[in-house]
């Protein structure tokens, strides 16, 4: 019987899967985007593993699919820290948090399992990620002497992953001694009537990677909203504001967060609904095939289904289901006493659980079926949060507000946030958990046993994601939290931040719901221009949801990600030229992945640095003086740094096929 579900997989899954999920966090709350790790974990899984002589290939994609529990479950940061912003809590309760993580990411993977059929069997999506990872998996698990150059080109994966991550970690660490400069910014005014605007490239490599993952259609989408946010947006509003005395970062930096965000969470809103009526008919045919192998398997029947049909029986699904509904219905209970809310549990506990059974197989579909067409790294989770938090914070204006009295504001917001981050776990897990199951069809893998591994990797997950919040939290603080402005470089979380005001918005009655009109305009001309493109070109198309990423983004997180999907066609083009060039365009995924993953990792370890020695920037090496020479240094080296490496994985790949010719010669004699 061959290996799958083993021990040692999950202990293997599971380390990874702290390590990556602490990167996430941090990294997903700096630049306002997380990264898929199933990539990266397949090719740490197949170098420890390759030791064992009944590992396979089933064996490994067990290991990836724990350890992908980090690249979603720490979306939970999109949502979370919004209680700060507001000022509910100073700090993340632990077993509050923790709850919150595990129970959301549980339901996400029942959620998954009729999905699987609408998304993945009967489906034509790409998924990009799922089919890449299931390529790394062939690739390192050749172990026989007939496949000896698939054996080399694993371990120039391994290489690829490992020099990726130490350059990107070594740059991040120099980058924090200041010796280079963090950005290369500029903030500008525009004719008399005080307009600004400004651009910021960030130097991270983590960036850079996560651009040429994405591709070249998203990276365009999202330059596309920066120039809507930043070329019309901020230059538009701030000359309405008609201030020319207050300094031009500042109000290009104010006009973002107070407007032009707003109609990104109007473009991306128009988007995801748009979505979710494109997933009707699929959905509804992938629940008949999940009743219909129920039946074959109450008919004795189990044996005739193939392997990558046997889910967990639909039945355990639903039990399993209304399980974890009861301790979330105690967990709204419990926030909605602590609040102040105690006299309304009733109607908070029963609306807040029905509106979390029914919104989250919604998202769930949405985000599953934006996984399988641009990967989970571009997951819209954010987008979705909006559509979320706007619509609980409305049920909550009907049916709880006008019994209230005016101070309960703010608890009213803070349950608005805590409902919408338990639907947020739901809908990030169900859409990583599709990703891996087509990562599993695709190298014959059980997908039951890949769901018992979620479940396991979700709880792993959910362990650390409390701790390493408090501890940036008390690093760095976040923008727009009390006393943030009195820390020089609290963390952005965007997405977070626009949620919360999102959800202030609606319950205080204050919003502008102009902006978010205006906003599903530009997104429905996006919708039309997308749907133009994939009907008159064979590979061009603008996705509606990364054109308001672009938007509400600051610049610092979209542009690097522009030069990133460049650089990647590029490469992909120049990869093109070579004897092997889906191999080489594997290993510049790898690559990517090591990028992400290094700078991830050391900004964990920064961030300790900074909470236990009480400094700001306690690596700092040099002064404010330095400042100029720092962005020209840095700049310069960020350049030819990216260019080596690039020009290396060319040259290791150009350098396999030499290698597989004459295994295969030595083979045939």
């Amino acid at each position: 019987m061959r290996a799958e579900l083993t021990i040692r997989g999950l202990i293997i899954g599971i380390v990874i899967t702290l390590v990556f999920t602490a990167a996430n966090v941090y990294f997903g709350l700096k630049a306002g985007l997380t990264f898929s790790t199933s990539i990266p974990a397949a090719v740490i899984s197949m170098a420890i593993l390759r030791g064992f002589r009944d590992a396979t290939v089933q064996e490994n994609n067990i290991v990836q699919t724990v350890a992908s529990a980090a690249g979603t479950l720490s979306s939970i940061i999109f949502v979370l820290p919004g209680l700060i912003m507001i000022g509910y809590w100073t700090d993340f309760p632990f077993w509050t948090s923790f709850w919150i993580c595990a129970l959301g990411g549980i339901l996400g993977v029942m959620y998954s399992i009729p999905l699987r059929r609408a998304l993945v069997t009967t489906s034509d999506l790409p998924y990009p990620e799922g089919v890449a990872c299931a390529e790394v998996l062939k690739v390192g698990s050749s172990g026989d002497s007939e496949h000896a150059h698939d054996i080399e080109h694993g371990r120039a994966g391994l290489l690829a992953v490992l020099w990726g991550s130490i350059v990107s970690a070594v740059f991040a660490v120099i980058v924090a001694t200041q010796v280079f400069a963090a950005d290369v910014a500029q903030t500008f005014r525009i004719g008399r009537r005080g307009a600004v605007s400004g651009y910021d490239f960030f130097l991270s490599f983590a960036l850079l990677g996560i651009g040429h993952l994405v591709g070249l259609s998203v990276g365009i989408a999202m330059l596309i909203g920066a120039f809507i946010g930043w070329g019309w947006g901020v230059p538009h509003f701030s000359a309405m504001a008609g201030d020319v005395t207050t300094a031009a970062v500042t109000l290009a930096q104010k006009t973002w967060s107070t407007k032009v965000r707003f109609v990104g969470a109007g473009a991306i809103g128009v988007s995801a609904i748009w979505t979710l009526l494109k997933l009707v008919k699929p959905v509804a045919r992938g629940l008949t095939s999940a009743m219909a192998a129920s039946r074959a398997r109450k008919a004795g029947k189990a044996d005739t289904l193939p392997i990558t049909e046997r889910d967990i029986p639909i039945g355990i699904v639903g039990v399993v289901t209304l399980v974890c509904m009861l301790p979330i219905g105690w967990l709204l209970g419990y926030f909605g006493t602590s609040s102040g809310l105690g006299a309304h549990l009733p109607t908070l506990i029963i609306g807040g659980v029905t509106y979390i059974v029914l919104m989250s197989f919604f998202v769930s579909a949405v985000c599953g079926y934006m996984a399988g067409l641009i990967g989970s790294s571009n997951s819209p989770l954010s987008g979705i949060g909006i559509l979320v938090v706007i619509g609980a914070a409305l049920l909550l204006v009907m049916g709880v507000k006008p019994y209230v009295g005016p101070d309960a504001g703010k608890a009213l917001i803070a349950f608005a946030l805590f409902t919408t981050a338990v639907v947020f776990n739901v809908a990030a897990i169900a859409n990583n958990n599709l990703q891996d199951l087509k990562t599993g069809q695709l190298v014959d893998a059980t997908p039951w046993k890949q769901q018992v591994a979620l479940v396991i990797g979700v709880i792993a997950g959910a362990f650390v994601i409390p701790p390493v919040l408090d501890l940036v939290n008390h690093a760095y603080g976040f923008v727009g939290a009390p006393g943030a402005d009195l820390r020089p470089h609290p963390l952005p979380a965007p997405q977070a931040g626009l949620i919360s005001s999102l959800g202030k918005g609606v319950i205080s009655g204050d919003i502008d719901w102009s902006l978010i009109r205006i906003g599903g305009m530009i997104g429905v001309g996006i919708i039309l221009l997308d749907e133009i493109l994939r009907r008159t070109t064979k590979h061009m198309h603008v996705p509606p949801l990364a054109v308001g990423l672009g938007i509400y983004l600051p610049t610092q997180s979209t542009l690097m990600i522009v030069v990133g999907a460049i650089v990647g066609w590029f490469f992909d083009r120049r990869a093109d030229r070579t004897p092997k060039p889906e191999a080489t365009k594997q290993l510049g995924v790898l690559l990517a992945s090591g990028l992400i993953v290094g700078e991830g990792i050391i900004g964990v370890v920064i961030s300790a640095i900074v909470v236990f020695s009480g400094k700001d920037a306690p690596l700092s090496l040099v002064g404010p003086a330095y400042e100029t020479a720092g962005i020209i240094i840095g700049g310069a080296a960020f350049v030819i740094i990216a260019f080596v490496l690039y020009r290396w994985i060319l040259g290791m790949a150009s350098a396999r096929p030499v290698l597989s010719e004459r295994s295969e010669s030595i083979g045939s004699t």
